[in-house]
């Protein structure tokens, strides 16, 4: 375990969105990933307004599919407001 120091994965300079700021990626999570995985198409979350049938609007139908799914399979978070799946849902505008 020495010299290997814990990765700050949330709050400044973190990869990854604390719960109460919506959860999911950051901008420079999304590009250490694709820095790491090279030919990756990951992307942040779809927030704004967004034109009826565009890409991005498709890409938000697609998530909110899954994460409704999500929902089904883990009860116990859909139940709490507070959940990282709960609030990135709730980001997503889902």
């Amino acid at each position: 375990m020495a010299g290997n120091p814990i990765k700050r994965t949330t709050g400044k300079g973190g990869n990854y969105r604390k719960t109460k700021s919506g959860a999911g990626m950051t901008k420079k999570g999304v590009a250490a990933h694709r820095r790491a995985n090279p030919g990756s198409k990951l992307k942040t979350a779809v927030t704004g307004k967004v034109k009826k049938g565009s890409a991005a609007a498709k890409r938000r139908k697609s998530y909110c599919a899954r994460s409704a799914g999500q929902m089904k399979q883990f009860p116990k978070a859909a139940k709490d407001p507070n959940s990282r799946l709960r609030q990135a849902r709730k980001r997503w505008k889902c």
